[in-house]
């Protein structure tokens, strides 16, 4: 089985990113063919500055390997390092219809945020079919708020069977040139909620992030919003982010010792945010270590990168050749 997914590089990585993702990145790594991208591709929607993008790059790929990504296991590679991608990108677009792009989620809410209608932002979905496809690619773990992506990549891949392979079957998948994959998501971590309450996300500036120093850290998590209920009286846990984000981090015993003084009141929502504070740190800190070593040795990370192109394009090829070959831009 090849797993696929990947990564913005459009800022610091941070729990959503971890729950919602990268954890099953690294719970699946000895299930299957793991193949783990920086996404720079996409992220130049919104990073319009050279050093910067080159910073989350790099920072997105000692992310990666802290957080227990194992090159010898996966497969760890930038986006624009293999050109297949952007090339069946296109091949794709001739298909996709205007009404599926409309309807993607994605693109309203950025709209609705105040983000610039451009072409890069509607079109996203398919170069994120586009990265799935070429690898043949058979499972993709995502959060929740992406499974509307890999129905998109599923039906251009569909459209691309039916029009030029003749014994396609849309019911089975079976027949194809183009593979079609399915997602995995894990219900508990689909959606990470922000600071604010809404989706966690770079875009939103809500996040909690994964490696930001100890100071920061403590910052945005004491500046989770929460209601007025006053110190002494209950509260209720479940309407709560901090207890929401507490549901990540503690065993099932915790949160009922939590959720107990949540509901006995004469506490306030700050000891709650410390209970937090202290859980991440147990979580990350053996990360944080760890990226610190590797900070030291970006030559050793490049090289995991560079290798890692290597072994995608070889299997992009492969995929894009089949592509072009069913539609005539290959010669027989």
């Amino acid at each position: 089985m090849r797993i696929l997914s990947g990564v913005q590089p459009s800022g610091k990585l941070h729990i959503g990113n971890y729950f919602g993702a990268i954890k099953q990145f690294v719970d699946m790594q000895n299930e299957g063919d793991g193949y783990y991208f920086i996404a720079d591709g996409h992220a130049l929607t919104t990073v319009r500055d050279r050093d910067t993008m080159r910073e989350y790059v790099r920072d997105v790929a000692l992310d990666y390997m802290a957080l227990g990504l194992d090159p010898s296991k996966a497969t760890l590679f930038r986006q624009s390092d293999i050109p297949q991608v952007f090339e069946l990108s296109w091949i794709l677009a001739t298909l996709a219809p205007m009404g599926l792009l409309e309807r993607a989620h994605s693109y309203k809410d950025k709209i609705a945020k105040g983000f610039s209608p451009e072409v890069g932002l509607f079109t996203y979905p398919i170069l994120m079919a586009a990265d799935i496809l070429v690898y043949d690619s058979d499972a993709v773990p995502v959060g929740k708020d992406q499974k509307q992506h890999l129905e998109i990549t599923r039906d251009l891949a569909i459209k691309f069977n039916l029009a030029y392979t003749k014994d396609f079957d849309p019911q089975t998948g079976e027949g194809g040139v183009l593979r079609l994959p399915r997602e995995i998501i894990k219900d508990e971590s689909a959606v990470v909620p922000g600071t604010d309450g809404e989706k966690m996300s770079k875009s939103y500036g809500n996040t909690i992030d994964l490696f930001g120093t100890d100071k920061q850290l403590k910052k945005q998590i004491m500046g989770i919003v929460t209601d007025s209920t006053p110190l002494e009286d209950p509260k209720d846990p479940e309407k709560c982010n901090v207890f929401t984000l507490l549901k990540l981090f503690a065993s099932e015993s915790e949160l009922e010792e939590i959720a107990g003084e949540y509901r006995a009141g004469g506490v306030g929502y700050g000891h709650f945010k410390g209970k937090l504070l202290e859980k991440v740190h147990e979580l990350l800190d053996p990360a944080r270590e760890k990226r610190a070593e590797l900070l030291q040795n970006l030559d050793y990370v490049e090289d995991v990168l560079q290798k890692g192109a290597a072994q995608a394009r070889e299997a992009a090829s492969d995929v894009l050749d089949r592509v072009k070959s069913a539609c005539g831009l290959k010669p027989a």
